[in-house]
């Protein structure tokens, strides 16, 4: 007969791991084990200052997406029913961890704040990836696929919006971008299923009113 206690006290501690990684993430300064990107070739002057309150505007929605992604793979994570598909989830989510890091040392160099809005965005993430991921492993990795196929084309957008001479954050845009890209393919790679359209356009929609908040809030 299964040892019932045992399961709760795996469960248990894994919602004590998960409450830690989500105060860690909202309330704690971003750890990042790997330097800031930098530009191929440093900018000609400082921004004038329309074009730092644009890029900064774009940073701050930018660090809002990298928390709210950490909070889709730490929600996918905790119900994920493979320690393979859950060792994935928490690898990509520590990679989105430096992403934040870059996007907050990048507010700071352009004296702005985060989202005032960062913890709802990271609850209402954390909800959504648990729930994806109790439709199985194959589901939420076809959800985590989808996310980052959305998230390219949200970082190309910036990338068109940037100004010119915004070296340093085009430089981080790039650097995520590329390992965005990898976090979908390895996903799909494992077997992901993609979600139906409905669900593809409402994750859409989703994105737009978050980012759309973040922009001034």
């Amino acid at each position: 007969m299964p040892d019932q206690s045992m399961g709760s006290g795996r469960f248990l501690d894994s919602g004590i791991a998960a409450l830690d990684r989500a105060l860690r993430a909202v309330l704690a300064p971003a750890q990042t084990s790997r330097p800031l990107p930098v530009p191929d070739a440093e900018p000609t002057g400082p921004l004038s200052e329309g074009d730092r309150r644009t890029s900064a505007a774009l940073m701050r929605v930018n660090h809002a997406g990298e928390l709210a992604a950490q909070a889709l793979y730490h929600g996918q994570a905790l119900v994920a029913r493979s320690a393979s598909t859950r060792a994935m989830l928490l690898a990509s989510a520590r990679s989105e961890s430096d992403h934040l890091a870059w996007c907050e040392m990048r507010l700071r160099e352009l004296a702005t704040r985060p989202s005032l809005l960062n913890p709802f965005w990271y609850v209402g993430s954390f909800l959504i990836g648990a729930a994806a991921a109790t439709l199985g492993d194959r589901a939420s990795l076809g959800f985590v696929a989808e996310t980052e196929r959305q998230v390219e084309g949200h970082l190309d957008e910036h990338l068109e919006r940037l100004p010119a001479g915004d070296t340093r954050s085009r430089a981080i845009l790039e650097a995520m971008r590329a390992e965005e890209i990898a976090h979908g393919a390895a996903a799909a790679a494992a077997g992901g299923v993609r979600p139906p359209a409905p669900v593809c356009a409402l994750m859409r929609r989703t994105a737009r009113i978050m980012t759309g908040s973040a922009y001034w809030i």
